[in-house]
C-alpha cells in the first residue's frame, strides 16, 4: 500500500514537472516574439494615421481678377431703353460712375459708365442683352493681378514689420541725434505704408467691382434745319456799327504812333534842307 501510494505521488511530481516546463516555454517564446518583431506588432494594435489636408500642407492662393467690359445697344427707345438699365442696375447692386448724353442731328445716345460687383458681372450684361437692343459691339477683358496683390500685400508686411523695429529702437534711443535719425526713417515707413495701403484698396476696389462702358444709341431721321439770320435791316446797323468801330480803331492807333510821326518829320526836314545846298553847290 505505501508503495503504491508512493508510486502514485512520484507520478503526480513527474507530470507537474513536465506542465511547469511547458508553461515556462510558452512564456519564453511568447516574450521571444515582443523582443523580435515590436514595430510590427505595435503597427498591428495602432489605428491608421489620418491623411492631412490639401489646406495644411499647401497655402491656397486666392486669385484675383479685374473684370472690364464695353457694350454698344443700338435702340428704338431710348428714355425706356435707360429706364431699363436703371433698375436692373439696382437689381444686381451696382451703380453709375459717370452718366452723359449727347443729342445731335443724326442720334441720341446714353455713354454709361457702370460698376457692378464682379461676382454679377456677367449675369448683368446677360440681363441687358436680353431686352429690346440690337448689340452694336461687345468686348469683356479679365486681368489677373493676384501677383501684383501679393507683392503689395508682402511690401506692406515687411515695412509693417520695419516700423515696429524702428519703434523699439526710438524707445532705447539715448541721443538727441540717434532720435532724429529714427524719427525721420519712421516718417518715411509710415508714408511707404501709407502709400501701400492706397494701393491695395485701389486694386480690392477694382477687383470686388467690375466696369462696363455701355452706350445706348437711337438714329434719328435727318432733318434739313436752314440757317436763321437777322434781316436786313439788322444786319445794315450791324455793318455800319461795325465799320464806325474799325474807323475808331485805326484813327486812335495812328495816333497812338505819334512819337515815330516826329522822328519822320524831323528825318524829312534835314533831307529836304540837304538836298537844297546840294543843289548850291
Amino acid at each position: 500500500m505505501k508503495t503504491f501510494m508512493s508510486f502514485t505521488l512520484l507520478v503526480l511530481f513527474m507530470i507537474s514537472c513536465n506542465l511547469q516546463q511547458h508553461d515556462q516555454g510558452m512564456y519564453d517564446l511568447s516574450e521571444a516574439e515582443q523582443a523580435i518583431m515590436p514595430v510590427t506588432k505595435q503597427e498591428l494594435n495602432s489605428s491608421p494615421a489620418t491623411p492631412l489636408s490639401d489646406q495644411a500642407t499647401q497655402e491656397v492662393v486666392k486669385k484675383r481678377i479685374i473684370k472690364d467690359g464695353r457694350l454698344g445697344l443700338k435702340v428704338d427707345d431710348l428714355e425706356a431703353a435707360k429706364t431699363r438699365t436703371d433698375t436692373t442696375i439696382k437689381a444686381f447692386g451696382g451703380y453709375y460712375a459717370n452718366e452723359r448724353f449727347n443729342n445731335s442731328e443724326w442720334e441720341s445716345s446714353y455713354n454709361l459708365t457702370i460698376r457692378i460687383p464682379s461676382a454679377h458681372f456677367e449675369p448683368f450684361i446677360a440681363a441687358l442683352e436680353q431686352g429690346n437692343g440690337e448689340v452694336q459691339y461687345k468686348a469683356i477683358d479679365a486681368r489677373d493681378v493676384t501677383a501684383q496683390f501679393i507683392d503689395l500685400e508682402t511690401r506692406l508686411e515687411n515695412k509693417q514689420n520695419y516700423l515696429s523695429r524702428y519703434q523699439d529702437l526710438l524707445k532705447q534711443a539715448q541721443s538727441v541725434k540717434e532720435i532724429l535719425e529714427i524719427e525721420e526713417k519712421i516718417r518715411g515707413l509710415e508714408e511707404e505704408i501709407e502709400s501701400t495701403t492706397g494701393q491695395l484698396k485701389y486694386l480690392n476696389d477694382q477687383v470686388d467691382y467690375s466696369t462696363l462702358e455701355l452706350t445706348l444709341t437711337k438714329e434719328r431721321a435727318y432733318k434739313y434745319k436752314p440757317a436763321t439770320r437777322d434781316q436786313f435791316f439788322e444786319r445794315l446797323k450791324q455793318s455800319l456799327s461795325k465799320g464806325w468801330f474799325a474807323f475808331v480803331d485805326f484813327t486812335l492807333f495812328m495816333i497812338k504812333l505819334w512819337p515815330f510821326w516826329i522822328i519822320v518829320f524831323i528825318l524829312r526836314h534835314f533831307w529836304e534842307k540837304f538836298r537844297k545846298n546840294r543843289k548850291k553847290k
